[in-house]
């Protein structure tokens, strides 16, 4: 072996590195001093062996030193220069790769790379994500826009996926590629552990798979990196196998090393091409800890609607746009989107520490849009013809007395118009639109008791892209209605179903179950049998990440003994409750319909007591040859229909064709704050919730032990039953349109300059979805972030009037494309990347 390698000419790049969780089995505290006793070591070692070269992911590890720990971070500088401490990474912490969105992805990437190139003069050449849960299939594209052209990772390990060899090209929907490597034989070393066997392995790889490896080493996951006693023995190592066989080195130099040899281009050729995710690792993970993963999905629609506001507040009216405010924000929604946070991993107490820190990216996010929306709506012009002298407040009583009416003003962030359901909170006898347009209302329960008006006022809002319509509220005299609103006079409840113009929905009324679900467009049954059943599955033999569990179908009960009753029968929603319970758990599905879509809106409320137990809903659908097609972060995704458990984001769809095989239809099912599910053959399931202990992996369990998702946690998901694709069906704008509804403000009187009506953004592409909208972080100007959502070419026109461009772009299949905008109209519109540099 010793003259094979030395005879070989290959290389083994020793990579000195510490794997640092700042929260798992401890708190954030304790994981910020870990680090610091870690970054100390390491330099300390660099005094010591010249020779030693230092690999460090996570930006918000050296933002923490730079802030605390000054003189160190000048230290860390100087080895940054000198090329012994290796930034890899690229990213804020090493997040989970399947749960974040993909504008979280890119802000990951904006923010840290910025930050790195401001402090260090380098960025980051490298993906790094060794203990990630899974990899999910749009990384490359989003890893080569972030100026990353590699990526290294470890799990899913050899056990959980095979794969012919552990350095491959790794190709996204879009073609980008990213030279990857698997990690193999950990990448730790634990302190009371030699390295020797490590490496007398990683050689004998490097002769099999013919070529060059890179072993990892360094005391990791709590930290302390590479220690004198790992260095001496490397240092026996070159000696026993030569210095030019074992050599001190980084991922960069890995990387370069590989692609800049004479024979390259032929090494690389021969790689293996992999063209899907890289999964599985612990699916328990991408359900655990429900809460967790609501406040993701909240904080990061939150945030990207509050920069849209802002952006368009501070160029039509100046309003200040607070970008340091929001990145500070974003910092905390990307820290808790570290694999073992949002994962759901961790200790009890870290959640504790999560929940505060969502919650003040939520307020921040919260101040910036209403600042922004209430900026916007005080600047419309909301006085009519003959009544210019009353004035904003003193006179709004006489208005009402007078039946003038109350501006309502409704604000649209998504990048095509939207017609939604929309509650005033109070009870008004009309609504007109800002043409005296009256439209359909009904009294709806609000949540309020006290002052004797227990009533909300419904009614559908039609609102422009990316702007706004003021409405007209009338609370002491009705507005007469359009006769054109008897279109939907098929919308009805009775105790057990629910019907309109498009589909019939019937329940059983001992179980609660969907019996039925009948497309009446199509005469087709959309269900296989019953539907939203809540399955308790057994987990007892599960830890909390579920490792080598890959499917959850072990069912051990439902919840039944059902209470079924009307809410609500009016023209705009129907509204039928089921109450149902297993063991001490109480499960409420609140159905509804509204007269103008196929979709079922199902609002839940789920009191879980049980422990070791999960549960899912489960959704048969009636067709042959069923695919699977999941939402990933910047794409889509088909997966194989085995029962297999699959992290997804704001939707999943099974398509087929139809018993009688004339055509294709499916059912998409819509959420707005889950991420797991499964298909085996035409059974769609969406996991629910998970009575697992804390951090748990096997170990001692006993009365003193805590569970996961104890208590009360509310969410929402839809049915959307369509004829064809889903692409033909909108499921994409469905879905963002049910994580993010329309809002609203209650205004006055008052000249403004803005009109009553107004369209942000015009994108003639049905394919084409705007991901963010922002000042742009260096120069005059603004970003607009857009993907392409159906796999397919799609040419678009975008048009923002507010900034009085129009262009037109071509996408490629899910690709990315980034524009700066600048303000200077008569400078050039320039695609840019993720970083925008």
């Amino acid at each position: 072996m010793d003259n094979q390698v030395a005879a070989s000419g290959r290389q083994l790049h020793m990579i000195g590195n510490a794997h640092l969780d700042p929260v798992w089995l401890w708190r954030w505290q304790e994981g910020f001093a870990e680090i610091k006793a870690t970054f100390r070591s390491a330099l300390d070692r660099m005094k010591e062996f010249p020779e030693f070269i230092f690999t460090c992911a996570g930006a918000a590890y050296y933002r923490w030193i730079e802030e605390n720990a000054p003189e160190m971070f000048a230290e860390m500088r100087q080895r940054v220069a000198e090329g012994r401490w290796v930034i890899v990474g690229g990213w804020w912490i090493q997040p989970d790769c399947n749960l974040p969105s993909g504008e979280s992805f890119a802000r990951h990437s904006l923010y840290s790379q910025r930050y790195f190139l401001q402090k260090f003069g380098v960025m980051a050449k490298v993906g790094y994500n060794v203990d990630s849960f899974g990899h999910h299939g749009m990384l490359p594209q989003i890893l080569k826009l972030s100026g990353m052209d590699y990526y290294v990772f470890m799990r899913p390990e050899d056990h959980e996926k095979a794969m012919k060899s552990n350095l491959f090209w790794w190709e996204s929907q879009d073609g980008s590629r990213v030279l990857t490597y698997r990690i193999p034989n950990g990448y730790t070393t634990r302190l009371q552990d030699g390295i020797t066997e490590k490496i007398e392995a990683l050689c004998e790889l490097m002769q099999v798979q013919r070529i060059e490896q890179m072993c990892f080493y360094g005391v990791g996951n709590h930290g302390g990196g590479p220690t004198i006693a790992n260095l001496h023995e490397i240092r026996s190592a070159r000696e026993k196998l030569g210095a030019e066989a074992i050599v001190h080195s980084s991922p960069n130099a890995y990387f370069e090393r590989l692609t800049g040899s004479v024979n390259a281009a032929a090494e690389l050729q021969r790689l293996p091409l992999v063209q899907e995710d890289l999964q599985h690792h612990a699916s328990g993970c991408y359900s655990a800890h429900s809460e967790t993963k609501a406040s993701n999905r909240e904080a990061e629609h939150r945030l990207i609607t509050a920069e849209k506001w802002a952006a368009a507040a501070h160029q039509l009216l100046q309003l200040p746009y607070d970008a340091k405010r929001l990145q500070e924000a974003w910092e905390c929604v990307m820290f808790n989107q570290f694999h073992d946070i949002l994962g759901g991993c961790s200790i009890k107490e870290a959640y504790q520490d999560s929940r505060e820190s969502y919650g003040h990216a939520l307020h921040i996010a919260a101040e910036t849009m209403n600042a922004a929306m209430q900026k916007i709506s005080w600047s419309i012009g909301t006085m009519r013809p003959g009544i210019v002298s009353l004035t904003r407040d003193k006179d709004r009583t006489l208005w009402e007395q007078n039946n003038m009416g109350v501006p309502f003003v409704v604000f649209n962030p998504h990048s095509w118009e939207v017609t939604a359901p929309v509650q005033i909170p109070q009870q008004v006898k009309g609504v007109t639109d800002e043409a005296d347009v009256p439209q359909q209302i009904q009294q709806v329960r609000a949540s309020r008791t006290n002052g004797g008006d227990k009533h909300d006022t419904l009614f559908l809002a039609q609102v422009p892209a990316m702007g706004y319509r003021v409405y007209w509220i009338y609370r002491e005299q009705p507005k007469l209605q359009n006769d054109a609103d008897q279109d939907y006079a098929e919308l009805s409840a009775t105790p057990t179903t629910l019907e309109n113009g498009f589909i019939r929905l019937e329940l059983e009324p001992h179980t609660g179950y969907v019996k039925r679900l009948f497309d009446k467009r199509h005469g087709i049954d959309v269900l296989a049998g019953p539907a939203a059943v809540p399955i308790v599955i057994d987990e007892h033999e599960c830890d909390t990440w579920a490792h080598g569990t890959f499917a959850f179908r072990n069912e051990i009960g439902r919840f039944a003994d059902a209470e079924v009753k009307v809410i609500e029968a009016g023209p705009i929603r129907a509204w039928l409750r089921v109450t149902s319970r297993y063991g001490k758990s109480v499960l409420r599905q609140d159905f509804m319909l509204h007269q103008d879509r196929p979709d079922v809106l199902v609002r839940v409320k789920l009191d879980w007591q049980e422990r070791h137990k999960m549960l899912k809903l489960s959704f048969p659908v009636r067709v042959h040859n069923p695919v699977a097609a999941y939402e990933i972060p910047f794409g889509t995704i088909e997966r194989p229909v085995n029962g297999e458990e699959e992290a997804g984001q704001q939707w999943l769809d099974v398509t087929g064709t139809t018993p009688n095989q004339e055509q294709s239809y499916g059912l998409a099912l819509l959420n707005n704050g889950k991420y797991s599910f499964d298909v085996k053959d035409n059974d769609m399931r969406m996991t629910v919730a998970r009575g697992a202990i804390y951090a748990d992996h096997y170990g001692q369990r006993d009365e003193l032990c805590e569970y996961m998702d104890q208590g009360v946690q509310e969410f929402a998901y839809s049915l959307v039953p369509h004829k064809g694709s889903w692409q033909a069906a909108g499921i994409f704008r469905k879905a963002f349109e049910l994580n993010v509804p329309l809002s609203s403000v209650i205004e006055t009187y008052h000249e403004g300059a803005l009109p009553q009506r107004y369209e942000g953004i015009r994108v003639t592409s049905k394919r084409v979805i705007v991901s963010a909208f922002k000042k742009a972080e260096a120069g005059e100007g603004f970003i607009l972030r857009c993907y392409e959502t159906s796999g397919q070419e799609a040419t678009t026109t975008i048009e923002l009037p507010l900034l009085g461009r129009k262009w037109t772009a071509s996408f490629g299949k899910c690709e990315i494309k980034t524009f700066f905008l600048p303000l200077d109209p008569e400078q050039e519109i320039v695609e840019t990347n993720l970083l925008e540099l």
